[in-house]
């Protein structure tokens, strides 16, 4: 299946990251290579360009569009490695730094790649093809309690609990093993009245052992204080989200790093020593145009948050 990959928000993205031609920039999730194309067409001969993702076609895809240019590097593996991978890379900072968070649309799209519940596959919803944990494995392994926890907290799911529970019935029964298995369960699972609006009802429950098995959680929280890190003074964070749960940590983690001195009112000298680390650049996120919508339905949830890492005497005086 081709890797067709449309950039979500690509003229906010670049801008906000303010592309400096000599600078260096980290898309961290380079998919089909769209921002990163819009990133290298300001880069000079002295700019660099790091790409990572875990999904091999991504990075077959990627390196097709951005062709053989010395100013790119791109590595398969796990945004949480990024410090490791600067420092393989001989890189000591970076002037900016993308996410574009979630699934792509070729992984939706491609059956064999198991995310979708609109066919019947194989279960499977793995970004890096050969982690050891598949969808089937958490749906047949887990206990109904750790089930109703990852599809309530990860799928913000009302269902969870019955869900669970249909599940464990079945697979008592015999394996759950394939998307269309699985759909058919949380369809007997849920109510009737609740499946007649709104989305598909399985919609949730997938998204929450999406992210599950693929810890995208977790690796975020890990990779953002490692890009922090790594912004040099002026960089900027970048980041596209597409569900309330990213999006919410991302908003957390600026927030924590925007604040200041965090010792109680009534101390009157600070003991703390803590110094703001990020400004905000959109106070509020950006979202899709209607031009943008219309052009690409599956950008609708996108929410797009920019921070910049401040001078370090700046701090000394906020």
């Amino acid at each position: 299946m081709e890797f067709r990959h449309q950039p979500v928000m690509l003229r906010e993205v670049i801008e906000l990251l303010s592309v400096r031609a000599d600078g260096v920039y980290v898309d961290c999730t380079v998919g089909g290579g769209g921002h990163a194309e819009g990133i290298l067409r300001l880069l000079g001969p002295q700019g660099t360009l790091v790409g990572l993702d875990r999904d091999p076609d991504a990075l077959a895809a990627a390196r097709m569009r951005l062709g053989n240019d010395p100013r790119v590097r791109l590595v398969r593996a796990d945004f949480r490695r990024l410090a490791s991978i600067m420092t393989e890379l001989g890189i000591r900072g970076a002037d900016g730094v993308l996410y574009d968070l979630g699934a792509s649309s070729y992984q939706f799209d491609s059956p064999a790649r198991g995310f979708t519940y609109w066919e019947d596959v194989p279960l499977d919803m793995r970004m890096d093809p050969e982690a050891p944990v598949t969808a089937a494995h958490l749906v047949n392994t887990l206990s109904a309690e750790e089930l109703a926890r990852v599809i309530r907290e990860y799928g913000e799911e009302k269902w969870a609990g019955r869900i669970a529970d249909f599940i464990v019935k079945e697979r008592a029964i015999r394996p759950i093993e394939t998307t269309g298995e699985l759909v058919a369960v949380i369809k007997k699972a849920v109510p009737a009245s609740a499946r007649r609006m709104g989305p598909h009802p399985a919609r949730r429950t997938f998204q929450a052992l999406r992210i599950a098995v693929n810890q995208e959680l977790d690796a975020l929280k890990e990779s953002l204080a490692q890009a922090l890190a790594l912004l040099k003074p002026g960089g900027r964070l970048v980041v596209l989200s597409y569900h309330s749960l990213e999006d919410r940590i991302v908003k957390e983690f600026i927030r924590a790093a925007e604040a200041a001195c965090v010792c109680p009112p009534n101390t009157p000298v600070c003991v703390c020593g803590k110094k703001r680390q990020l400004i905000s650049v959109t106070k509020r996120p950006r979202t899709p145009t209607g031009e943008e919508l219309g052009r690409n339905p599956r950008s609708r949830s996108a929410k797009l948050r920019t921070a910049e890492k401040v001078a370090v005497l700046m701090g000394d005086f906020l």
